[in-house]
């Protein structure tokens, strides 16, 4: 008789791959587990701190410069399609929506989410703020959700990848994703995406341990959620929040460090051990200089058709097109 394997719950992935990361000679937990509804929480606060620069520099982006970012990613065209991966609440690219809507033109809004309740949410907020924008929002895996809306239309194309979240890729995987897209790209579509650019060290280390502590909360809540989830019995307050930066590669890391030797237990399966000061990564965010931009898209098969900055200079948007399609 064939055995029928049901599928992992959340839970159940979601413990198998805590395991599997803590059983590793450096001990690891992927970012994506920093967002449950308490991370959800923090990572506002980490948003609006006044430390946390990201968010607002890529919004002023948005604010100021929305024709030209218009003008870059339809090339005038009045009817097309914009994508956003990631969407979430679509505060910034409401600013592109609604100066759109203004010029009679007809967009298209596509975001794509994991998350059904976010998409759920923004339709919501969408139908009252404008009640004209046509709207299909994508639950699911990005590039499933492209390859249907590329090949299902024929309007210009925009795609979005805002927020810095480029810089939580390894260099490798960043360059699959940008390839990705890149694959599906015409000759009138275009790909923006957002990268946090070097600056003063300082400037950094204080984004990521912030004088308010919210990151800090943000790091520490990875325990507190395998304690309410998995039933582990983490003393949080033998670990600290350790955040660094490197100037030379442009990478901010983030690591929870024990700061004793120490055993946990998740129940059905072997004790953890900590050695005193062992360190768990738990996130990168490359932060990058042009000629990095440069050479992802090269390996991507992408050209960097504008480049648009805030007013310090900390962000960049920059609007790619194909490389051998390029106008």
């Amino acid at each position: 008789m064939k055995m029928i394997l049901e599928p992992l719950t959340l839970t159940d992935q979601f413990r198998a791959d805590v395991v599997e990361g803590l059983s590793l000679n450096q001990k690891r937990i992927s970012s994506q587990y920093f967002y449950d509804a308490e991370g959800d929480r923090l990572f506002q606060e980490i948003m609006a701190s006044e430390d946390y620069y990201v968010t607002r520099a890529e919004e002023e982006i948005f604010r100021e410069r929305t024709d030209a970012l218009l003008h870059a990613l339809t090339g005038g065209q009045k009817r097309f399609s914009l994508l956003e991966l990631g969407a979430g609440d679509g505060t910034k690219t409401k600013y592109l929506l609604k100066r759109a809507l203004e010029l009679g033109m007809d967009p298209l809004y596509r975001p794509i989410d994991i998350s059904g309740h976010a998409l759920d949410e923004l339709g919501a907020a969408l139908r009252k703020e404008m009640p004209t924008l046509r709207f299909r929002s994508e639950q699911g895996e990005y590039f499933e959700a492209i390859a249907r809306s590329f090949n299902g239309s024929n309007e210009p194309k925009a795609v979005l990848f805002l927020g810095s979240n480029i810089g939580n890729l390894p260099r490798e995987r960043a360059i699959e994703l940008l390839k990705g897209v890149a694959d599906h790209l015409g000759p009138d579509d275009r790909f923006l995406v957002g990268f946090d650019r070097k600056k003063d060290p300082a400037v950094i280390r204080r984004a990521y341990n912030d004088s308010e502590g919210h990151t800090r909360a943000f790091n520490l809540n990875l325990l507190h959620r395998m304690n309410r989830e998995l039933g582990a019995d983490f003393r949080v307050d033998r670990f600290q929040h350790a955040p660094v930066y490197c100037p030379a590669t442009g990478l901010a890391s983030s690591y929870l460090v024990s700061t004793c030797e120490q055993v946990v237990h998740i129940p059905g399966t072997d004790l953890i051990h900590f050695n005193a000061w062992e360190t768990v990564h738990t996130e990168i965010s490359q932060k990058y200089d042009l000629p990095m931009i440069k050479d992802l898209a090269f390996q991507a098969g992408l050209r960097i058709k504008d480049t648009f900055m805030d007013s310090k200079e900390y962000f960049a948007d920059v609007v790619f097109g194909p490389k051998q399609q390029l106008r």
